[in-house]
């Protein structure tokens, strides 16, 4: 990675825990960069926790929290209008989390890391979200709905950032792999797709509340099971008790800028994709089954990515693998502008493996590498927010730009993820 000096980027030990890693920072504030063999050698002398079940129950808490967005996230505008809410009042209800996202995420990891407690804030915001969605569920006015639902979007938004911070941390500590754990993320958002499918015919949309309600019930539970990063019982590390880094450490760095860019306009190059590929199939005469099958394709690859990232080469580094997404949504939006057949679309379909799963490990691989255990939180947060604009952002034009140009506009896409990539490339020359 050029001056980076990060070395080889090997899936299968992402090391964040190293003293030798962070004394370097302090003495040199716009410094994040990693040397390998300084991992290397923390790696050597890392505990490994054999006796814990961290990646079980780590793997559970994920499962939880994305059968709850498998859920919310189709069928909450439904219930909103089994409730009686029109169209505007549902749109101005579901753009809140866009919102609160922005604001709640960077001051809720601030505080996690300010008072080293990823796992602490991980239970409080679960717990805090079951309960708010209960009371949005018994809430009886749109007024009332949109008020609980501020205070639970609060509580939920900054949850996946705080996980992954603490991953990094605690399967780093243990030698094990990010991709493997995260999948069941990816294959139970697939699974509360399909249950809130099965209920949705059985049963009236006004019930699919407490389905919400449940998944986020079992999150909230799954987050008490997690183990302590350090293990039960066990120290943290020296560099805990030391002084706190600043947080301007990560806002004065180029790199880490140029990685939050690249991951943020290449994740949200998907907005007219979720938004607007099943109109746009529909309308060319698609039916349910294939709509639903070209969707599958696209999460399994991306399943099977994670599966397979501990065996990724080990000269494989972060911006690479974000370069390499950049490529793989440049080829897929360019292809899907000029409207591809199905025997197109389904190869296509296969790029999600690259245009999300190797940017998202790209980027899970840089903060592994390169951000200190005390900036962890922030910098998912930092990470977030931009995201959450930039999505934001995209989502709004892809409604006018398809209205003018139809299938045309997977160009604005495709131009996104090429600012992506060149910011990837760019990282990568830091």
């Amino acid at each position: 990675m050029g001056s980076l000096g990060m070395g080889s980027f090997d899936m299968g030990s992402l090391d964040r825990g190293s003293v030798a890693m962070v004394e370097p920072l302090r003495e040199s504030a716009p410094n994040l960069h990693d040397r390998s063999s300084e991992a290397n050698r923390s790696m050597a002398g890392a505990p490994q926790f054999s006796t814990d079940h961290f990646s079980k129950k780590l793997a559970l808490f994920y499962a939880a929290y994305f059968v709850f967005g498998g859920i919310q996230l189709p069928f909450f505008p439904l219930w909103l209008g089994a409730r009686g809410l029109d169209a505007q009042t549902i749109g101005f209800v579901i753009a809140v989390p866009m919102v609160v996202r922005i604001i709640a995420t960077p001051l809720i990891t601030h505080w996690a890391d300010h008072r080293r407690a990823l796992r602490g804030t991980i239970i409080a915001a679960s717990v805090l979200a079951a309960c708010a969605m209960t009371a949005v569920g018994l809430a009886q006015s749109a007024v009332a709905i949109f008020v609980v639902f501020v205070i639970a979007a609060a509580a939920y938004s900054p949850i996946l950032a705080l996980t992954d911070a603490y991953a990094l941390s605690g399967l780093a500590l243990r030698g094990r792999t990010y991709g493997p754990v995260r999948l069941w993320g990816s294959a139970a958002f697939i699974g509360g797709n399909i249950v809130a499918g099965l209920m949705l015919e059985r049963f009236a949309p006004g019930t699919l509340i407490w389905l919400i309600v449940a998944a986020l019930t079992v999150s909230a539970l799954a987050s008490m099971a997690l183990d302590p990063i350090h293990g039960k019982g066990q120290a943290a590390p020296a560099e805990a008790a030391s002084t706190a880094l600043s947080p301007k450490l990560l806002l004065r760095n180029p790199a880490f800028l140029a990685v939050a860019l690249a991951s943020a306009m290449i994740q949200s190059s998907h907005a007219l994709y979720y938004g607007f590929s099943t109109v746009q199939w529909r309308a060319a005469g698609f039916d349910g089954t294939l709509i639903g099958a070209l969707w599958s394709v696209g999460v399994v690859a991306e399943i099977v990515l994670f599966a397979w990232s501990g065996r990724l080469p080990a000269t494989l580094r972060p911006t690479t693998l974000l370069a390499i997404g950049g490529a793989g949504a440049i080829l897929r939006w360019g292809a899907m502008a000029f409207s591809p057949p199905v025997a197109v679309l389904a190869p296509l379909q296969l790029l999600h493996a690259c245009s999300f799963a190797a940017t998202h490990l790209g980027l899970m691989g840089f903060m592994a590498r390169s951000v200190p255990r005390e900036l962890a939180a922030r910098a998912q947060g930092y990470v977030a927010t931009l995201a959450s604009l930039v999505n934001a952002s995209a989502t709004l034009a892809s409604g006018f730009v398809y209205a003018w140009a139809g299938g045309h506009a997977y160009l604005m896409t495709a131009a996104m993820a090429l600012i992506g990539t060149l910011s990837a490339l760019y990282a990568a020359r830091r």
